[in-house]
């Protein structure tokens, strides 16, 4: 047995070399071919590139008034029209002196602006749901259809109810399923203006319009709250956005009196953030705070509203004119396309103006 390696295999070898040289003579050939390749493509975008022609350099006169022109466009569609209105009165039936109220909770298309047009829950088709007016000491009787995909409650915030009727499954009542109904009774205990509003996937349900107002006026009203003009105004910042009654401006209501006369305004935070609510021109006179009458009413232009808080306010319109009305956290109410959100106006007409 040998221990010198084995004589090299000369067809082996010469096959390596012929492999090699073709090797050798192809790589300049795929390399030429794929940078020809990559320099076509790399020029086609250039090419059209240096085709189009340059956009235009807008100067700073032009820019400003493209921006204007938007802003403009949109005060001057105010107040638009849009399907559906919010916060209606509702007036119940009387049954062997009880009211009685209707609400059913399910699913609609609810028109914030012109044009959008998003999914909400609704009470009786509107956002807010329909506004319930009571007097303290009255007997009510609300029942609720639950038509929704999930289970629901009411929950009458701000009212001082027994236990049993305050609205919140699993502590004080079972959750109402969905097809099913629930039939709240209360004598009505603090006047004030107060809310109702699911306790159910609340961050949900109230976020997409399951919200009302619940007024409750009392038995001895203070002459000195007497208003010409009462306006209830619900926020919400869930998933409609940025809302005043449901709507967002320009399709926001205004609010209107005539000059001289008193409005009070009764705002109801049913959002997660808080707005501080600015009126423009002529200040507020803060008269209650959740319901209870403050024992020092006192004066502001703006009000920090708090998620849950009611504030009731008297504006005495001695100031003539259209006045703008919004939450000053500014980017709830204005961009650089305009005026959008939590804007509407206080409208005091002159004498003899219609």
């Amino acid at each position: 047995m040998s221990d010198q390696p084995a004589p090299a295999d000369p067809t082996s070898r010469r096959d390596f070399l012929r492999k090699g040289a073709v090797a050798a003579v192809a790589l300049p050939a795929i390399t030429s071919l794929t940078a020809c390749t990559d320099t076509k493509a790399a020029a086609a975008p250039a090419a059209a590139q240096a085709a189009a022609p340059p956009a235009p350099v807008l100067s700073a006169r032009e820019k400003s008034d493209a921006m204007d022109a938007m802003h403009e466009k949109g005060i001057k569609s105010f107040p638009a029209k849009t399907a559906g209105k919010g916060n209606q009165l509702l007036e119940p039936r009387l049954e062997k002196g009880v009211k009685v109220y209707e609400l059913t909770a399910e699913e609609i298309q609810w028109e914030t602006e012109p044009g959008r047009k998003v999914k909400a829950w609704a009470y009786n088709g509107q956002v807010p749901g329909p506004q319930l007016r009571v007097r303290e000491g009255d007997r009510v009787r609300i029942h609720l259809l639950n038509k929704l995909a999930q289970s629901t409650s009411i929950h009458f915030h701000g009212v001082e109810l027994p236990n049993d009727q305050d609205g919140v499954p699993f502590i004080t009542q079972p959750p109402v399923k969905p097809g099913e109904s629930y039939t709240y009774e209360f004598t009505v205990p603090n006047a004030g203006s107060h809310m109702y509003h699911s306790h159910h996937n609340s961050a949900i349900q109230v976020g997409n319009g399951l919200l009302g107002a619940f007024i409750v006026e009392p038995r001895r009203p203070v002459a000195a709250h007497r208003a010409d003009v009462d306006y209830v105004m619900v926020l919400n910042d869930g998933a409609h956005g940025y809302t005043l009654n449901g709507k967002s401006f320009p399709a926001t209501e205004p609010i209107v009196c005539d000059h001289g006369q008193t409005v009070r305004i009764r705002f109801m935070n049913e959002g997660m953030m808080i707005h501080p609510m600015h009126l423009h021109g002529i200040h507020m006179t803060v008269i209650a705070k959740d319901g209870w009458d403050q024992p020092m009413p006192w004066k502001c232009d703006t009000l920090n509203i708090a998620p849950g808080e009611r504030w009731d306010v008297l504006v005495k319109a001695t100031n003539p004119g259209t006045w703008a009305f919004h939450c000053h956290i500014l980017p709830h109410a204005e961009s650089e396309h305009g005026m959008f959100g939590m804007v509407t106006v206080l409208v005091v007409k002159k004498a003899g103006v219609a």
